[in-house]
């Protein structure tokens, strides 16, 4: 395969750290040489921030406003030329030319500070070898997570009959940016991440100091959403029955309501409304916190909810139940952020004005672990998780009952949608595996106007093209035809 550039801007990687790749101590760089040096690499809060929410926007999920919207964020005209391009399902480049890709220059960048504590940490000057192997497996953890991100989004979905052939992204385990890197396949991709986790796993530590920190259980976790993708539903179950059995936590959503006149609170308790709902730092369904980016990282009041998504809150509710999540997140009709109220009769917006964590978190691994229980044949205890989750998420809920195994798994995908719609980049990554799993082609429409852009998830415009910017360095990068 061609050798290419990956295009990172590591001159904002100063971090108060090192430029080893350089492998000298260049002029006002400080080589990490102590133990804490790494600690304070590890925790610097820029690698928390982790992937931007843009790629929703290819998904089925949203629906933009008009032309001249009365909600103004949230109108197709007020869209950068990047939403637009996504919304409008366009072929081709996605940024313009010489334009950031905060997705792929973000992630490249967290990887590069990661492979500084991997390749040296266990060489640092003092501290204790358990202290060190459990800072080179935190850092393990933190590149798997980026290259897991990478690849379900610039690649084709893992499909075992062509993983092996199908191009995935460059792989980069060293500091040396001065090389060239090729871009390998999604087989190579995915064996890093699970050897990066496998390999971690028994140092990490089995307590947690605060949600940023990457510890045994969410090794699990990972590794349940690892196999999740390659379709390993066997081993998806084993690792997240093992996640669970630390962090079972779930919020009861009914304790919760809104309050008019704000956007950051507006969710509270119904006992204190100066009681916020608790964001990505405090929330007990936490496993491991990870932030969205600020650029092109907003959604709050930006796109309103596809009819398809709404009506997917009223399916499977009993009577007299209310679904809290549609309650909450979402602003029916109308919308009061602040004096004024904004009217937008017949639609809905999204705006939780919540930092839900992108990490990992309880009802995702309820979710992982009621389908892969599903997948396997046991309707019972794939219901179990499922409606253990529902309870928390619908006042007055009843327990879902059936023994058909196609409309358990049904609604596992159906709740799974629910729970998830803005997440990361979610729905777009299962538009994308039940193509593989379950040959589910859906047709993506998206509606503007008087007009309607439409694509099956089959298409490769799922995937995300290369940014201009690394095409610009290394115009012969084999590319998906998009």
């Amino acid at each position: 395969m061609k050798k290419i550039y990956i295009g990172l801007l590591f001159g904002l990687l100063t971090l108060n750290s090192c430029n080893k790749y350089l492998d000298i101590k260049p002029k006002g760089f400080t080589i990490p040489e102590a133990l804490n040096d790494y600690k304070l690499l590890l925790n610097d809060q820029s690698l928390v921030r982790a992937s931007p929410v843009y790629p929703n926007y290819l998904a089925d999920n949203l629906q933009s406003g008009d032309p001249q919207d009365v909600q103004s964020a949230a109108s197709f005209d007020y869209y950068d030329y990047v939403k637009k391009q996504l919304y409008s399902l366009a072929h081709g480049a996605i940024f313009e030319d010489g334009q950031y890709d905060p997705y792929w220059e973000t992630a490249y960048s967290h990887i590069f500070t990661y492979n500084v504590i991997i390749n040296n940490v266990l060489t640092s000057s003092d501290g204790s070898e358990a202290e060190k192997k459990r800072i080179w497996a935190e850092a393990k953890i933190g590149r798997a997570f980026e290259y897991l991100s990478l690849v379900n989004i610039y690649a084709a979905h893992y499909n075992p009959a062509s993983a092996d052939k199908d191009l995935g992204v460059p792989l980069v385990l060293q500091e040396d940016i001065n090389q060239k890197y090729e871009r390998v396949s999604v087989q190579v991709i995915y064996d890093q991440v699970l050897k990066d986790l496998n390999e971690a796993l028994p140092n990490l530590s089995t307590t947690q100091s605060n949600k940023f920190q990457a510890v045994r259980f969410v090794g699990y976790s990972f590794l349940s959403r690892v196999y999740l993708y390659q379709g390993k539903f066997k081993e998806a179950l084993e690792n997240v029955k093992q996640a669970l059995a630390n962090n079972r936590n779930l919020i009861d959503y009914s304790l919760y309501t809104n309050k008019d006149k704000t956007t950051w609170g507006r969710v509270c308790l119904k006992t204190d409304n100066t009681v916020q709902f608790p964001d990505s730092r405090t929330n007990i369904e936490a496993v491991w916190s990870r932030l969205g980016t600020s650029s092109l990282g907003t959604q709050n009041a930006e796109f309103y909810a596809s009819k398809e998504l709404i009506d997917t809150y009223a399916k499977d509710l009993p009577a007299g139940a209310n679904d809290k999540r549609y309650e909450l997140f979402f602003c029916r009709d109308q919308a009061s952020f602040g004096p004024n109220l904004v009217k937008f009769p017949g639609r809905v917006l999204y705006a939780p004005y919540v930092e839900f964590s992108t990490g990992f978190n309880t009802p995702e691994l309820f979710l992982i672990a009621a389908e892969a229980a599903a997948r396997s044949g046991n309707t019972v205890e794939a219901l179990d998780f499922l409606n253990t989750l529902r309870n928390s998420r619908i006042e007055n809920n009843r327990a879902l009952t059936t023994s058909d195994p196609k409309v358990v798994l049904q609604l596992v995908l159906e709740e799974r949608r629910r729970e998830m719609p803005f997440t990361a980049s979610d729905r777009l990554i299962d538009l994308k595996r039940l193509v593989i799993a379950d040959n589910y082609k859906k047709s993506i429409k998206h509606p503007l106007a008087d007009k309607v852009f439409e694509m099956e998830s089959t298409d490769l415009r799922m995937v995300l093209p290369v940014p201009p910017k690394v095409l610009s360095l290394n115009p012969g990068i084999p590319q998906y035809e998009r």
